[in-house]
């Protein structure tokens, strides 16, 4: 699996006087693979005489292996390279710094503070008509400096912030990485290695679902199929045979059959290594040649994100074709999707994250917001200053005094601009990244591997869950319990004596040769526990049958190695069976089948007896022994598989084996068996829990439908007594299509909202039945849907949904790549679990907005009013960024991190249209915000008396800080934070402390800005503009602040359905709203980014830099870039085309770092206010857990 963690590779160009032993040279297998077809075949024939040649050349045995001795395999990674691809250089820490200081609200904050601090040394003449007195002007250069020292804190704390993300993330790719493994041959013993230790010259073991990880030769194969889509872009699957095509490309997928194959080239020297490095050196040529170089390169790999050129090509052939196609067009290429339909109902685009696109409008309104307030606060203070001083009081302009009226005017920039950091709401985008980077950490211990961010937060309004049965409702620990065998039904497995030798033999035979070589039961690894089972369960249930009716089945397998199989047609969707062909001495062949057992009996004609000996089998037989036999079985909830075999007489000649129908006809059935599959312990519990919380679960299975009746009703899927369908594929399909065959959403409508059960289902039913979901617009709500799948050709629904999970377990490469969550334990429940945090995330975020808010609409308006008024802010620089850290970063990392709860499961999903600010939670904002307004200004206007104080209104420029606004400010405070509790409920519950002490983050974060408050109002001294205050005045400040909460509860006494007059706020964008010349330009695209059509509306570059909402995108596109070998090819082609910013905010904070010297009274955490466009970071307060 290629990320952005590999180690160091030796390069690429060794030259042939570093191959040690080996007679053969990097640069041969380089060119040897570079081939194709015949031409690989006539190079190996004519540079090795074979493969056998090759392998002798590479010191290795096609049978043995390589020996596994650590010096040869060390000599070999010195000699050939590593499996590994090196990653791009993280940024440095001053490279990070760097780009924190481009910040366009910094900068101008940065030059003020200089100009501010360069006047503040000037001493005008006596003449200046006493502006400011002799110990007043000495400390005229603190607030300058105390600015500088704020900006370089923030800066700081950005670049280690961003810095540690990256260090997170490439450990979350360490870990992804590391999981993956690879079956290998070494010494002659199978054993699995991570991906990165394959070396040359090691014989890996391929099977349906894998991603190839390295360039080899084919050495032995089983009806091999290959996906070669990602390196060639043709959909077609390719044939792998000895004699015609036996190259084999790594980041290629095996869509079908088994075998073995020769690693010829690793890591940078693989065919999707070199495309790499190409990328990767072209990436600083802004030549026209390298740019187009690039781009085909990247059309080439990019199949997940970018449609293929000749797509209209490919969508014919995806309607014929189960997995390729379809992923590469997964939205262009849905069966009969007409181009008039698909501009009238929907677009034919996948949306981005909805909770995005809410955010981003939520936050351009706000910022555009704080721009006008900013403005209209300098201009207002401007205004004032000149008519007072120049009109009123009738001064003439000195030109010695310029300086000291510019410090003024530079003064009044200040608090203009400190409105504005006030005012722009950066701690959105972070409490996103926060909440969705704690979730994601959380998830793994639920057993959520999360591989695309915005999954987990679409899951929390997901409406419908589409899964598998095998595996996700069931242990996938299958055993046979009951078997049809001699005309005879045994209840339970039979003893061997009971069964006629002949067929006992022939029974142990088939399952021996005709279940894939790599699954195997080994000892149980428990003394006492069960038999482990390594591969296909199913298959392992009938080895484990043999093994119950106390036979050897590996003895067979010595005698009858893999190599000696003289024909094997692999299970595929389209079969539903696998057979396999053996040569017989005497020149006949015999060929054993297992599948279905409707499906098999078909094509059975004869039936082994009592004796032992086949009689002629009829339909009337066949029906009989469904009705009496596989119906009892499945009505069990048993699968029913039938064995049977074929002979092919010498006399006959050899049969053509690629006419499938002649030769899956006439078998003879040996029996039939019935495989249990047990429920899952939690399975009903979980599925009830979906069904409260307002998810309709179904079940999409290939297995026959009286079982997966019977299954379901043991999950708890139907009820006894309920109306709901439960259909087979077949009569799914007939009710969908029309005469024409073409499918159609009105039948599909009236269809899904009562189906809870699909049988015999093949991948492209389970695809239909998604899209059909997601397109349909009969509920009110679009409907969310997610989808569980493990097979290879699952890979298209996947896709399709919006969210897709892939088992960690059972699941193949392929079905992994496509989907947004790995399932580690490939276990039901824990989708519940993800539903809890994805609703837990939404809630979060509303939480902070509610708390936000709050300070934005009352700092905003202090500061605003307070300016015009009294000529000044009550509400200094410093303290303006003390308290936007306060609420910024400090409050996202606080009430982002809220751990869920039961309760968040008794409430229906929220919906793609619910605002993001709830009338209850406008009341709370307002409610709270005339709250602390009327005692702000109390305080402002009144505070002298109350307090019996000096006045500190109108201050001249450089006066010392008064006690008056020091209680101002620190009232302000006091009141912010115990809002912060408040906002810890959000639906109007009446007790805010419930579960407080489960987040310690928030009781740490709390506590810990309280401490500094006092530290800074005690010590802090002219930087901070405070004066130390009494025990008295402190006592007042927080009892004024504690009054908030008890203000909450009388505003959660209010109903909400009287305020008629409440509002809610932060919609997403509506398709509708979007107008069609903007279609047309987002057709190009591949999402519609609402967040970004928002921004491209709102005087793009200027909200760019006071914005940083591209945070959000970063971290989604970080994530999903993929995390797999193909992943690594597409994020390094998407960054070198479209530059985009690498550092992804994957963090999960646990600590907060923040100090302070009270010695010199300088602070250091600040927020950072806004960002400018070409680099997009966030900024928190934050260690990095110890990973």
């Amino acid at each position: 699996m290629a990320n952005n963690s590999y180690s160091g590779v030796k390069n690429s160009t060794m030259e042939a006087n570093h191959n040690g032993e080996f007679n053969c040279t990097l640069k041969d297998l380089r060119s040897l693979m570079e081939l194709r077809g015949t031409e690989g075949i006539t190079r190996i024939e004519e540079s090795y005489r074979d493969i056998q040649g090759l392998c002798n050349r590479l010191k290795t045995s096609p049978v043995d292996g390589l020996s596994g001795q650590p010096a040869d395999i060390e000599k070999r990674k010195t000699v050939f390279g590593q499996n590994l691809i090196p990653p791009k250089k993280p940024k440095t820490f001053l490279q990070l710094v760097w780009e924190a200081l481009q910040d366009v609200t910094l900068i101008i904050l940065e030059v003020a503070a200089v100009i501010s601090l360069g006047l503040s040394f000037y001493h005008p003449p006596d003449a200046a008509g006493g502006v400011e007195d002799e110990n007043e002007s000495e400390a005229g250069w603190i607030e300058g400096a105390a600015i500088l020292l704020s900006v370089i804190c923030v800066v700081l704390v950005t670049a280690f912030n961003d810095w540690s993300k990256e260090k997170q993330f490439r450990g979350l790719q360490n870990r992804i990485e590391q999981e993956q493994k690879f079956t290998v041959v070494r010494g002659g013993q199978v054993i699995q290695i991570p991906v990165a230790e394959i070396v040359v010259g090691d014989v890996a073991q391929i099977k349906y679902g894998d991603l190839l990880p390295a360039d080899g030769i084919l050495l032995q194969g089983n009806d091999l199929k290959i996906d070669e889509s990602s390196l060639t872009g043709e959909s077609d699957h390719v044939k792998k045979t000895l004699e015609k095509d036996p190259m084999l490309l790594s980041g290629t997928h095996v869509m079908e059959g088994s075998g073995k194959m020769l690693v010829t080239a690793v890591g940078v020297n693989s065919q999707t290594g070199i495309i790499f490095t190409l990328l990767g050196s072209g990436e600083d040529d802004d030549d026209d040649e390298e740019e187009k170089k690039k781009e085909k390169e990247e059309k080439k790999k990019q199949r997940k994100n970018k449609k293929q050129d000749g797509s209209v090509e490919n969508r014919k052939k995806a309607k014929a074709q189960d997995g390729a196609a379809m992923e590469m067009q997964p939205l262009n290429s849905d069966e009969g999707a007409e181009a008039e339909e698909k501009k009238k109902a929907n677009l034919p685009k996948k949306e981005k994250s909805v909770l995005q696109g809410k955010l981003t409008k939520l936050a351009v309104q706000i910022g555009k917001a704080g721009l006008v307030a900013s403005a209209i606060t300098v201009i207002i203070l401007v205004v004032r200053f000149v008519i007072d001083t120049f009109w009123v009081q009738n001064l003439p302009w000195i030109k010695e005094c310029t300086p000291v009226y510019i410090q003024f005017f530079v003064k009044f920039f200040i608090i203009g601009v400190t409105v504005l950091v006030v005012a722009v709401p950066e701690g959105l985008p972070l409490a996103v990244t926060i909440s969705l980077a704690y979730s994601v950490k959380k998830m793994m211990n639920d057993n959520n591997l999360v591989r695309h961010l915005d999954a987990c937060e679409t899951m929390g309004n997901a409406t419908a869950i589409c899964s598998d049965k095998t595996g996700t409702l069931t242990m996938n620990r299958m055993t046979v319990v009951q078997a049809y065998i001699g005309e005879k039904h045994y209840k339970k497995v039979p003893e061997p004596e009971s069964i006629p030798s002949s067929s006992l033999d022939m029974l142990i035979l088939g399952i021996a040769v005709n279940c894939a070589y790599t699954t195997k039961i080994m000892p149980p690894e428990k003394e006492g526990g069960l038999p482990s089972q390594v591969g296909n369960k199913t298959e392992c249930a009938l080895l484990g049958f043999a093994i119950d009716l106390k036979r050897d089945y590996q003895a067979i397998r010595n005698e009858v190695p893999e190599e000696k199989l003289y024909k094997v047609y692999t299970f595929n969707s389209v079969r539903k069976s696998m057979s396999t062909v053996l040569k017989m001495a005497d020149g006949s062949y015999r060929m054993f089948s297992k599948g279905a057992s409707e499906i098999l009996l078909k094509k059975c004609c004869k039936i082994l007896i009592a004796n032992g000996e086949p009689k002629v089998f009829r339909p009337r037989d066949r029906d009989d022994m469904v009705k009496k036999v596989i119906e009892p079985m499945a009505s069990e909830g048993l699968r029913t598989i039938c064995l049977a075999y074929r002979d092919f007489p010498v006399s006959d000649g050899e049969p053509d084996w690629d006419n499938e129908n002649d030769i899956l006809t006439g078998l003879t059935c040996i029996c039939v068996v019935g495989i249990e599959d047990p429920v899952r312990p939690e399975v009903p519990d979980a599925i009830s829990k979906c069904q409260h919380a307002g998810i309709t679960v179904r079940m999409v299975t290939g297995d026959n439908i009286n079982t997966a009746r019977a299954i379901a009703t043991k999950c708890g899927i139907l009820q006894p007594g309920d109306d709901f369908l439960c259909l087979e594929g077949k009569e799914f399909n007939r009710r969908i299509r029309n005469e024409k065959g073409e499918i159609e959403q009105e039948r599909i409508d009236k269809i899904w909202p009562k189906l809870r059960v699909l049988a015999r289902s093949s991948p492209t039913d389970k695809h239909t039945l998604v899209k059909g979901i997601i397109d349909s617009t009969v509920a009110e709500q679009r409907q969310v849907v997610a989808v569980t799948g493990d097979g290879t050709n699952d890979g298209p629904a996947l896709k399709k949904a919006d969210v897709g999970f892939a088992m960690g377990i059972a699941g193949t490469d392929v079905a992994k790549e496509a989907s947004d969550i790995i399932l580690t334990d490939d276990n039901f429940s824990s989708i519940v679990k993800a539903v809890m945090w994805g609703r837990n995330v939404y809630d979060s975020i509303s939480k902070f907005l509610q708390f936000q808010l709050t300070v934005n609409v009352v700092a905003v308006i202090v500061a605003f009013t307070g300016a015009c008024i009294t000529q000044d802010s009550p509400l200094k620089a410093v303290q303006m960024l003390w308290v936007n850290l306060i609420m910024d970063t400090f409050a996202s990392l606080a009430l982002a991190t809220e751990p869920p709860t039961e309760s968040l499961l008794l409430r229906k999903p929220y919906g793609r249209n619910k605002p993001l600010i709830s009338r209850t939670m406008m009341k709370n904002i307002l409610g709270h915000g005339v709250y602390q307004l009327i005692i702000i200004f109390t305080l402002l206007f009144a505070g002298e008396r109350l307090f019996d104080i000096d006045n500190g209104r109108n201050a001249p420029l450089h006066a010392p800080p008064s006690e008056h606004y020091t209680i101002v400010f620190n009232t302000f405070v006091l009141m912010q934070l115990f809002n912060e509790i408040n906002a810890r409920k959000i639906h109007g519950e009446r007790n805010v402390f419930e579960g407080i002490f489960n987040n310690l983050i928030f009781c740490s974060i709390v506590f810990g800005t309280f401490v500094i408050q006092i530290v800074i109002v005690q010590f802090g001294g002219n930087p901070f503009s405070c004066v130390a205050l009494s025990i008295d005045q402190w006592l007042w400040c927080t009892f004024l602040g504690f009054s908030s909460l008890l203000w909450g509860q009388v505003i959660s006494s209010i109903p909400t359905s009287r305020l008629k007059f409440l509002k809610t706020a932060g919609h997403g964008t509506q398709k509708e709203e979007i107008p069609d010349e903007e279609l047309e330009e987002l057709e190009d695209m591949d999402e519609i980014d609402h967040a970004e059509r928002e921004l491209r509306r709102g005087q793009i570059l200027w909200f760019r830099g006071l914005n940083r909402i591209q945070t959000q995108m970063d971290v989604v596109s970080a994530f999903q870039s993929g995390t797999s070998f193909q992943g690594a090819l597409r994020r390094q082609a998407s960054n070198s085309s479209q530059q985009q910013h690498d550092v992804t905010n994957v963090s999960s904070p646990t600590h907060v770092a923040f100090s302070v010297e009270s010695g010199s009274g300088s602070f250091v955490a600040f927020p950072r206010a806004a960002a400018a466009t070409p680099p997009t970071h966030t900024h928190t307060l934050y260690v990095p857990s110890e990973e």
